[in-house]
């Protein structure tokens, strides 16, 4: 019998090498996105202090959209943390994909934050 291995081990594993090569400072913070089956959450953090800075997700009061799991959803909550960014001054940030591939909604997240001003 094969014994497959867990899929959230594995990119645990993946984000431990991630995040030995970068960290977020105080001017440059880390934008890290965590993403579940029903939600996506992007966070600011400032890993000097060990704060989170500025953060945005679907479970957001300002979050309008019905669905939230999808590629639509990701790119609103990159609009958000962007925009929340911008009006507390960072411009310019590391991004943390946090293991997951550079794909789907990490991709639209991102691309969403680029487009409001973030800077990676």
């Amino acid at each position: 019998m094969i014994i497959k291995p867990d899929k959230n081990k594995v990119r645990k594993k993946r984000h431990a090498r991630v995040r030995a090569k970068l960290s977020g400072t105080a001017t440059r913070p880390r934008l890290n996105v965590f993403r579940s089956n029903k939600h996506i959450y992007a966070q600011l953090i400032d890993d000097v202090n060990g704060v989170t800075l500025v953060s945005a997700s679907t479970l957001d009061k300002e979050f309008d959209l019905e669905s939230t799991g999808n590629v639509e959803a990701a790119k609103k909550v990159g609009e958000l943390v962007a925009k929340r960014a911008v009006e507390k001054g960072f411009t310019s940030v590391v991004f943390d994909r946090g293991g997951y591939l550079y794909h789907g909604r990490v991709k639209a997240l991102a691309e969403a934050a680029r487009e409001n001003g973030l800077q990676f």
